[in-house]
């Protein structure tokens, strides 16, 4: 089982500026890779009010030169907000000075604000999704001057540079839900990011589609294509417990009204990207590593019952002293094979 990070910097309670949230969230990924975390996945987004990370590629060229073995992701890039040719050689900049090391993960977007505040018709958001991509790994793989015209970008007599260093790409990752995003992925031969929402069976469901297309298209599976995001909430105390959990509703809560155009409310369900979230506290509980160390593990166990072999947790306040818990109490169990005493659940 591989151990990631996925989140970003954002504004606390009572800070005016960003810089503190910046400084610890930097801080808190260093400790990460000491503490065997093999990578960080950061978020975009635009237009909250509450300081959320926006320029991704510009803080993990930072972390690159802090870091040495941890892999730089971006969950995701949204594409329909970018210049396609600008972001190919930001993204390639990010690879060169991390020695190889960026994951490139991109997705349309589905927040509300940011389409109407870049003024962008989400009808479109798929066209100028698809686009962008092409133009993005034309670029890394031309070594010679083109020109391109497309629906959206217009380019001519470019030559694009720097190369990545991983060739002929960095690795892409998929913002992906649905069965149809998935098996397109795996056709294509790129990685899957999943969401922190997904029950059990639909991440096991999602895994399986994955590897079904790899085998009809004649891929050969290999570990780590995966990742699932969860929620974190190992707790030292059982009476702590409830408190995470209530944490967590609120933040969902919160995330949902931050990405609703200004002065609206969301109409009917949550939505989070294509899917419907569901944001009763069982499901919060069902979807969230939580509860003390063996709690922790027995949920962990269930992901990789379930073929997951890759998880990215998502803790906006735990810090490091929670890292660092998780560091010891659960990572080992999962550094060497099962212990006979933990029961793997189907």
């Amino acid at each position: 089982m591989r151990f990631g990070l996925f989140g970003g910097a954002s504004r606390g309670a009572g800070q005016d500026g960003d810089s503190q949230s910046y400084r610890a969230f930097i801080d808190y990924v260093v400790e990460a890779e000491r503490l065997g975390f093999e990578s960080v996945f950061l978020v975009e987004h635009h237009f909250t009010g509450t300081g959320q990370l926006s320029a991704s590629l510009t803080l993990l060229s930072y972390l690159a030169g802090l870091t040495k073995t941890m892999r730089l992701g971006t969950a995701v890039t949204v594409m329909p907000w970018h210049n396609p040719v600008l972001l190919a050689e930001q993204a390639a900049t990010v690879d060169l000075v991390s020695n190889g090391r960026l994951d490139f993960g991109v997705g349309r977007g589905y927040r509300p604000n940011e389409f109407h505040g870049f003024r962008v018709d989400p009808g479109e958001a798929q066209a100028r999704y698809e686009e962008a991509l092409e133009l993005v790994l034309k670029c890394w793989t031309t070594k010679e001057r083109f020109s391109f015209d497309g629906h959206f970008w217009h380019f001519r007599d470019v030559i694009v540079e720097p190369h990545p260093a991983q060739a002929p790409n960095p690795p892409i990752w998929i913002a992906a839900g649905s069965e149809g995003s998935i098996r397109q992925a795996a056709r294509r031969g790129q990685h899957v990011l999943l969401d922190q929402f997904g029950t059990i069976e639909q991440t096991a469901a999602r895994v399986a589609w994955y590897k079904d297309e790899q085998k009809k298209c004649g891929r050969t599976s290999q570990a780590g294509e995966i990742a699932v995001t969860r929620g974190l909430l190992l707790v030292d105390q059982e009476e702590k417990r409830a408190t995470e959990i209530d944490r967590r509703l609120a933040a969902i809560a919160f995330l949902s009204a931050t990405s609703q155009i200004p002065g609206t409310k969301a109409e009917g369900p949550t939505k989070f990207g294509s899917s419907t979230l569901d944001t009763s506290r069982g499901a919060a509980e069902a979807s969230t590593i939580v509860g003390q160390p063996e709690e922790c593990i027995r949920r962990i166990r269930e992901l990789e019952a379930a073929g997951v072999d890759y998880i990215l947790f998502n803790d906006p306040w735990g810090g490091v002293e929670r890292l660092r818990h998780f560091a010891r109490a659960v990572m080992p169990e999962f550094l060497a094979p099962a212990k006979s005493g933990v029961a793997m659940a189907g």
